[in-house]
C-alpha cells in the first residue's frame, strides 16, 4: 500500500487465534490492532484509521454481523473481512447482506487470508484519495 503498513482491526476472542494471525500477517509486513470486544472494536474504530476490519463471528456477547452492520453505519470504505470458523453457507450470506466485503472460514492462518487481505487493502487504496484518511 504506497510504501506505508497497512493497518487491520482485528476482533477476535480468542487468544491463540490473535496471536496466530496476527503473527502471520505482522510478518507479511501488516499492522494489526487486536480487540477482544464489541465495545472496544467500536471503540477503536471510530479513533484510528484502519484499512482493513477483520472479524470473527461467533463471539461471546454480540455477533460479528452486528458489529459489522454498527461499522457500517459510519465507515462505507473500509473493506471488513469475516475470518471465522462458521461455515455455512447461512452464514456467508447474512455477513454479506450486513455489508462485508468477504468472507473466509478459518483454520488458524492460511495463504488464502494473506490473499485476501491484499485484495482487500489494494481494494480500499484505489477507492480512497492518498491525503484522505
Amino acid at each position: 500500500m504506497s510504501g506505508k503498513l497497512a493497518n487491520i482491526l482485528y476482533v477476535e476472542d480468542h487468544g491463540d487465534s490473535i496471536e496466530r494471525a496476527t503473527l502471520g500477517l505482522t510478518r507479511d509486513h501488516y499492522n494489526v490492532v487486536a480487540a477482544r470486544s464489541f465495545d472496544e472494536a467500536v471503540e477503536l474504530a471510530h479513533t484510528r484509521p484502519f484499512d482493513l476490519y477483520l472479524i470473527d463471528n461467533w463471539r461471546i456477547g454480540r455477533s460479528g454481523i452486528e458489529l459489522c452492520k454498527r461499522l457500517r453505519q459510519t465507515d462505507h470504505l473500509t473493506p471488513i473481512l469475516f475470518y471465522s470458523a462458521a461455515a455455512y453457507e447461512y452464514d456467508k450470506e447474512e455477513v454479506f447482506a450486513a455489508g462485508a466485503d468477504g468472507y473466509l472460514s478459518k483454520p488458524a492462518f492460511s495463504p488464502q487470508l494473506l490473499n485476501e487481505v491484499s485484495r482487500l487493502t489494494a481494494k480500499r487504496e484505489a477507492r480512497v484519495p492518498e491525503n484522505v484518511v
